[in-house]
């Protein structure tokens, strides 16, 4: 009989399936069993040894494949059965991920378990939108919060530091909102903001403008989105590196490769070099 087995919270990065760690790749190829969110890359889904099982454990509004207590009670269930167990998770398990509280239930069954970080779309989006959380001459310092739930608690709005970069994940339904409070409490109206969806993919899409008009630009745009405030966003039309890459080269191989089966999705003319063949 099997002891007990092992879970592993793996963060798969923001979207760009390169943009994964060795050891969370590692960790993805010798899985057994695999519980994955909505919005992992198809790339990284087929890193999947064909002999694990895969449950879609994926949330999106109005409607979850499965609850959070059902998704705690697989992951006892598979590792009491002595299973190496990968919750797979979209970007950081420990950034507005609820790994803390997946870990919490393991721990207190007397689970092992693992983290292994991945890189936060608060981050890895606001780059592949040519912007930088921190700049020497704009911002000293960056602050991440979510905008999920709207209801005005949880948010120290008043003292939010306003000569930083405020990042905001999933707050695109409440973007008026959020831009009236920051303006309440202190913030220009001018202060650049700018909105990236689908972030590190092949069909990003970035909206920038003010705090006054960024709500009306980015109608019409749909999540996954992150919202970027402060006065780096201004530096975007210089460092907007991925924005304008068409015509251009890619060293990496996985973002080549995802690029192209995009495109030809859209019956549109592409070429690959030898290389990314």
């Amino acid at each position: 009989m099997r002891g007990l087995g092992m879970v592993y919270l793996v963060g798969a990065g923001p979207g760009d399936p390169g943009l994964i760690t060795v050891k969370g790749l590692a960790c993805l190829r010798r899985a057994e069993v695999v519980l994955h969110d909505r919005l992992i890359h198809p790339q990284l889904l087929d890193e999947i040894p064909s002999t694990a099982e895969r449950i879609d454990v994926g949330k999106e509004p109005g409607r979850h494949h499965r609850t959070q207590a059902e998704i705690n009670a697989l992951l006892l269930a598979h590792a009491r059965r002595g299973k190496i167990v990968v919750r797979l998770k979209g970007g950081d398990p420990f950034v507005f991920g609820q790994g803390g509280e997946e870990c919490q239930v393991l721990a207190d069954a007397g689970i092992p378990f693992e983290v292994v970080p991945g890189v936060s779309s608060a981050i890895a989006v606001p780059a592949y939108a040519g912007i930088p959380v921190t700049h020497r001459r704009l911002a000293s310092a960056f602050t991440v919060i979510t905008g999920h739930s709207w209801n005005g608690a949880g948010v120290d709005w008043e003292h939010l530091p306003r000569g930083g970069t405020l990042v905001v994940l999933m707050g695109l339904a409440h973007l008026c909102e959020i831009a009236a409070q920051l303006t309440a409490h202190g913030w220009s109206p001018e202060t650049p903001a700018a909105v990236t969806v689908q972030g590190t993919t092949a069909a990003q899409a970035v909206v920038d403008g003010t705090l006054a008009n960024i709500a009306n630009r980015a109608q019409g745009l749909e999540p996954p989105a992150t919202i970027v405030i402060g006065p780096v966003v201004q530096l975007r039309q210089q460092l907007d590196w991925f924005g304008g890459c068409e015509g251009k080269q890619t060293c990496n191989t996985i973002q080549a490769m995802s690029t192209y089966k995009n495109v030809a999705r859209w019956s549109s003319a592409v070429a690959l070099l030898p290389s990314a063949k």
